[in-house]
C-alpha cells in the first residue's frame, strides 16, 4: 500500500520535488519497500500553471486540512517563514505524521518546541535540506558523531555571499558589481538583506551548533552576526598580501573549558591553505574537527531546487522507511545546556589597518595601546609614506572584547586619521 505524501508549497524547491517523486518512483519504492504517492499539494493561490503534469485536483488552498487528514502520511514542507509553517508542521506532528522540512528559519527560531512536539508524538522530523542544501551535513553531525565530542563546526553556509567574495577576489571587481552579477545569474535575490547582512547564515549556524554540541536552546538571536556589505576592495588586498582570502564563515566553537559555546557569522582572513579557502562560485563546504574523528569536510552546491529537492528526497526516503518499520527516530531529547557565551568571550585575532601620520613615536604609541589592553601584536607592517602612510597590524589570539576596545582607543588617537579596515584572522594549523 502506497504512503502519501502532502506537500506544502509547489515552488521552485516544491516543484523539483515533485518532479524527482515522479521520475523516480519505481527506485524510491524498492528503496523504501512501498510506493510514494501525492496525496495533495496546498499553495496559495489555484489555478497557475505550474508545469508538474499533475492532477490539477491535487492541489488546494486548505494546508491546514491536508496535514490532518488521516490518509495523509508523510509532510514535506518547503514553503519557508515562521507562520504559517509552524502552525502546519505542529498539527502534522499532532496527526501522526512525520515532517520533512527545508525550513531554516522555524528552526533556527523555534526548532526546539518543534522537535519537543515531534519526541511526544513519535514522529520523525527531517531538515537536510535546511542548511548547506544537497550537502549531507546534519546526519552526520546527528548521527555519525554521536559517539564523538565536536569542537568547532566552520563553513561558508552562503552561496551568495561566497560568490561575491570570489569574485571581489579573483577579479578584483568591487561589492556593488558582484552583487549585480549575482542577481542577473539568480544567485541573489533583488532583496539580497538576508544573504548579505548574515541572517541566512546566522540561522544555519544555530541549527549547527544545536546539532554539534546537543544544546537545544540556541537561536538565530544568540548567533553574533555581521555580514558583507562593509567589505572594501582594500580588505581583499590586505588578505592578498597575508596569504589570505576573505570568506564570511558561520563559526560554530565549544570554549576552551568545554562550559559554554560560541556561535558566529562574520567575514574572516582565511588562510589560502586552509580548504575552505579553495571554495569558489556559489558552492558551499563546512569543515568539522571531532576529539577522535579530527577533521572533516563536507563539500557541494550549497543551494537550488535541484540540490535541495536531492536532500528533501533524501529526507523522504529516510522518514518513510522509519514510518514502514513503526520505528521512528526523533531528535534526541538530551540537552547539554550548554550556553552561547557573548562574542566578547571568543578568542580571536583581528586584522588592523590605520591611516596614520608619519612621524615619530606613532608605532610605539599604537603599540602601547594594544599593551595596556592585554593584546599582542603578530606582525605588523607599513605601507606608504608623508600622508598615505598606513600602518597594518595582525594581533595573536585575545578576547574578542579586549581587540574591540583596542579599535575604539587607536579611533581616538589624533595621530590616527581613520582605521581604515578591521576584520578577523582565522588561524589553522594551530597558528595563534
Amino acid at each position: 500500500m502506497a504512503m502519501k505524501v502532502a506537500l506544502l508549497g509547489c515552488g521552485v524547491v516544491g516543484a523539483e520535488v515533485v518532479r524527482l517523486l515522479n521520475e523516480q518512483s519505481t527506485e524510491l519504492a524498492s528503496r523504501i519497500g512501498t510506493p510514494l504517492e501525492i496525496g495533495g499539494i496546498a499553495v496559495r493561490r489555484l489555478g497557475r500553471s505550474r508545469g508538474t503534469g499533475l492532477d490539477p485536483e491535487l492541489f488546494t488552498t486548505d494546508a491546514m486540512g491536508l496535514v490532518t487528514r488521516d490518509d495523509i502520511d508523510l509532510v514535506v514542507e518547503v514553503i519557508g517563514g515562521i507562520e504559517p509553517a509552524r502552525s502546519l508542521i505542529l498539527a502534522a506532528i499532532k496527526s501522526g505524521k512525520s515532517v520533512v522540512t527545508a525550513n531554516k528559519a522555524l528552526l533556527a527560531e523555534d526548532g526546539a518546541t518543534i522537535h519537543a512536539a515531534a519526541r511526544e508524538a513519535g514522529v520523525d522530523v527531517y531538515y537536510e535540506a535546511s542548511v548547506a542544501g544537497a550537502i549531507p551535513l546534519l546526519r552526520p553531525l546527528r548521527d555519525s558523531l554521536a559517539g564523538d565530542t565536536v569542537h568547532r563546526v566552520m563553513g561558508i553556509v552562503n552561496g551568495t555571499t561566497n560568490f561575491i567574495l570570489d569574485r571581489m577576489d579573483t577579479l578584483g571587481a568591487g561589492f556593488a558589481e558582484s552583487l549585480e552579477e549575482a542577481q542577473a545569474l539568480g544567485y541573489a535575490e533583488a532583496d539580497p538583506t538576508a544573504d548579505v547582512e548574515g541572517f541566512d547564515a546566522a540561522a544555519k549556524a544555530a541549527i549547527l551548533a544545536r546539532l554539534a554540541f546537543h544544546t537545544q536552546g540556541v537561536t538565530a538571536a544568540d548567533v553574533h552576526r555581521e555580514g558583507i556589505t562593509d567589505v572594501t576592495a582594500g580588505d581583499i588586498a590586505s588578505a592578498k598580501a597575508m596569504g589570505c582570502v576573505v570568506k564570511l564563515l558561520a563559526i560554530c566553537q565549544r570554549s576552551a573549558d568545554g562550559t559554554s559555546v560560541g556561535v558566529r557569522v562574520h567575514p574572516v582572513m582565511l588562510p589560502r591553505e586552509h580548504p575552505l579557502a579553495t571554495v569558489n562560485e556559489a558552492y558551499n563546504a563546512v569543515f568539522v574537527e571531532a576529539e577522535s574523528a579530527g577533521r572533516l569536510m563536507f563539500y557541494g552546491a550549497g543551494a537550488g531546487g535541484a540540490p535541495t529537492a536531492s536532500a528533501v528526497l533524501g529526507d523522504l526516503v529516510a522518514v518513510a522507511r522509519n514510518r514502514r518499520a513503526s520505528a521512528a527516530a526523533p531528535e534526541g531529547a538530551h540537552d547539554t545546556g550548554l550556553p552561547v557565551h557573548p562574542m566578547g568571550d571568543t578568542i580571536t585575532r583581528y586584522h588592523v589597518a590605520l591611516d596614520v601620520a608619519d612621524r615619530p613615536g606613532v608605532l610605539a604609541r599604537v603599540a602601547e595601546i594594544f599593551a595596556d589592553n592585554g593584546v599582542s601584536i603578530k606582525n605588523v607592517r607599513q605601507e606608504g609614506f608623508g600622508d598615505d602612510a598606513q600602518l597594518v597590524l595582525v594581533s595573536h589570539q585575545a578576547p574578542d572584547a579586549a581587540l574591540t576596545t583596542t579599535v575604539e582607543q587607536l579611533r581616538a588617537l589624533d595621530m590616527v586619521r581613520s582605521v581604515a579596515s578591521v576584520m578577523r584572522v582565522e588561524a589553522f594549523g594551530g597558528d595563534s
